[in-house]
């Protein structure tokens, strides 16, 4: 009986699976076999075109030998952390606010949600304007009387990184808001009941309540500005383009100018493995958190 059962399950969904062969053929092909033929070539001396000429880490120690890419993980360091903290913390505040049922909410949330519909080169160009000195904010201030008033950070290398930081929050709460209040309005509304009648403070449910509820939305966003954060690049090029000198460099756009400026593929192929495992080191515990929990608590 379990043999003659088996080719059944084999032809189960035939139509499905043969539909599904040419995602499952560009999955491997595209995704996993030129992941490895990038990380292959990254211990090769690749110039302008690749060639399996292999050098073995001569690439990643160069690499880490750059203070060009050393600024970069600084910043992208910086930018990650200051953008995780941020973004889950105003756009959870917001979604808070929204969730009270308030008057022109779907205004207020079209409003804050809008900046996630624009490209960041469209979001980088706006914030260069806006904090321009010649026409932006200083110059604003400025004709309003404060004559002494400077502001620049797009032009000054020790606070450049905040200028981007600014923009990137600005296009990327609103989403991170809409998550959040979807799963404030999953909550049941009998524990808000509960909490009013035995007295309990709204912020002291949020927080030993609420949000330990949340925590799989906690999670879905925080892998989310993660997967981002790793691979910002229109933003500081459309705001900077990495200057002033390197002070605002990010991994994606040494990676770029590697390959297709210095024509150096083998340093690109290397700082683009680096970045790979920088993903892996975050989707890997999202994938334990999420999936192994769940058998555990099973």
């Amino acid at each position: 009986m379990a043999q003659s059962t088996r080719p059944n399950r084999l032809f189960r969904n035939l139509n499905a699976k043969i539909a599904a062969l040419p995602m499952i053929a560009t999955a491997l092909v595209v995704f996993i076999g030129f992941t490895v033929w990038t990380i292959v070539h990254s211990f090769t001396k690749s110039k302008l075109l690749p060639k399996l000429d292999f050098v073995g880490f001569a690439q990643y120690e160069r690499l880490w030998g750059t203070r060009r890419w050393l600024v970069s993980i600084e910043n992208l360091a910086f930018y990650g952390i200051s953008s995780l903290v941020f973004s889950l913390t105003i756009g959870f505040l917001l979604a808070c606010l929204l969730d009270q049922k308030i008057r022109f909410e779907n205004t207020f949330r079209t409003i804050i949600l809008y900046p996630f519909a624009l490209s960041f080169i469209v979001t980088g160009l706006v914030w260069q304007w806006i904090l321009n000195p010649e026409f932006g904010v200083q110059n604003i201030v400025r004709s309003l009387g404060f004559s002494e008033f400077v502001f620049d950070p797009l032009y000054n290398a020790d606070v450049v990184i905040f200028g981007i930081l600014i923009a990137g929050l600005w296009q990327g709460t609103g989403f991170i808001m809409v998550i959040m209040l979807a799963g404030l309005r999953g909550i049941d509304q009998e524990i808000w009941k509960a909490s009013r009648i035995d007295g309990i403070p709204s912020w002291k449910t949020y927080i030993f309540v609420v949000i330990p509820m949340m925590r799989p939305v906690f999670i879905t966003a925080l892998v989310l500005i993660a997967a981002g954060i790793v691979k910002v690049y229109d933003l500081v090029v459309a705001q900077t383009n990495g200057g002033p000198g390197n002070a605002s460099e990010v991994p994606a756009k040494y990676v770029y100018d590697m390959m297709f400026k210095n024509q150096n593929l083998g340093q690109g192929f290397a700082a683009s493995t680096v970045m790979l495992l920088s993903v892996l080191v975050i989707l890997i515990p999202w994938a334990y958190l999420e999936f192994g929990g769940r058998k555990g608590d099973k």
